[in-house]
């Protein structure tokens, strides 16, 4: 539980707020018509609430576990006034992130060394610039880090992933356009083996032509970087951009039947009013929500605490 006590940082709280504005105030206008004229949560308003969880992107399956937790409390206390209703869902949705797994307070396990990570998700979710500033956060942690253009599909994905080591000022291994992305990959792992880097990344192409080519491809690739360090990698991050809603839930069934992803990014939350999206796939697919992105600033992606999570989804504006 130890994150849900974790300490954040005052900027790195304001930083949250602002980049849920959208979802929260999109929530509190619905929930606010949903109590007009009520002064007590019966069964009207729990079927108001209901959808307005699914419209704001929590999915179906979670809405009702959060419906089931209200009913239980509204059955035990006989008496829940419409003034309540707000705190009630912040410790009710705070509770159910509670249950589900979570990444604990740390970056990495520093016991790793280097400590792999292998970048999953569909182009256009924010990869590499997750990638890139997860390259910004470990840097400034004092961890040396080594990038390897694995997605080599793409020549922009490389190219864009150049950018970012330059800009971060860490290095970064490449072959040409068309490369076997398990080769990159076998090169970066013996380059940061060699060079006693602390922290590996590994980008990944984001679409291949059908799941079983996909998971060919991941699957040679861990395959190779294992052949230099038999546990790699120590995280398969899968990056999901939490403006499209529902076909975030379609990409996360996806590349988790694809490969072991046991850890996951939520990205552009800052742009969208779907924040409760978070709070869904948090629940649904039981993989911890690592970090979120809130913002274009390097210091933008922040490892997710989903008591604060809460907090700023339910702050008043």
């Amino acid at each position: 539980m130890s994150w849900y006590k974790k300490i954040f940082k005052k900027e790195e709280k304001e930083s949250l707020d602002k980049g849920l504005e959208k979802s929260s105030q999109g929530f509190f206008e619905k929930i606010s018509k949903a109590v007009v004229g009520k002064s007590t949560v019966d069964e009207d308003v729990l079927d108001n609430l209901e959808e307005i969880l699914i419209a704001s992107d929590v999915g179906a399956s979670t809405t009702i576990k959060i419906i089931e937790r209200i009913e239980q409390r509204v059955a035990r206390d006989k008496f829940v006034g419409t003034d309540e209703l707000d705190q009630i869902l912040r410790e009710e949705i705070t509770g159910l992130l509670l249950e589900n797994p979570h990444a604990g307070t740390g970056n990495i396990d520093e016991t790793k060394k280097p400590y792999v990570i292998m970048v999953v998700g569909v182009n256009g979710v924010g990869k590499t610039t997750t990638i890139g500033k997860l390259a910004h956060q470990f840097k400034s942690e004092g961890k040396s880090v080594v990038l390897g253009a694995a997605d080599t599909f793409r020549a922009a994905a490389v190219d864009q992933l150049v950018i970012w080591s330059e800009r971060v000022g860490v290095p970064i291994v490449k072959q040409n356009m068309g490369s076997d992305p398990a080769s990159v990959a076998f090169d970066t792992v013996q380059s940061a083996v060699a060079n006693q880097a602390d922290v590996v990344i590994i980008d990944t192409a984001g679409r291949l032509h059908n799941k079983v080519n996909l998971m060919n491809e991941l699957t040679k690739i861990k395959r190779v970087m294992q052949k230099v360090i038999p546990d790699a990698p120590h995280e398969i991050l899968l990056v999901l951009d939490g403006s499209t809603g529902q076909n975030a839930f379609e990409q996360a069934k996806h590349f988790t039947a694809a490969t072991e992803v046991n850890a996951l990014a939520v990205t552009k939350l800052d742009g969208t009013a779907k924040g409760g999206v978070v709070i869904g796939i948090s629940d649904q697919f039981q993989i911890p929500v690592k970090y979120i992105g809130v913002g274009e600033k390097m210091t933008d992606l922040q490892l997710f605490n989903g008591a604060e999570f809460v907090d700023s989804f339910f702050k008043k504006r």
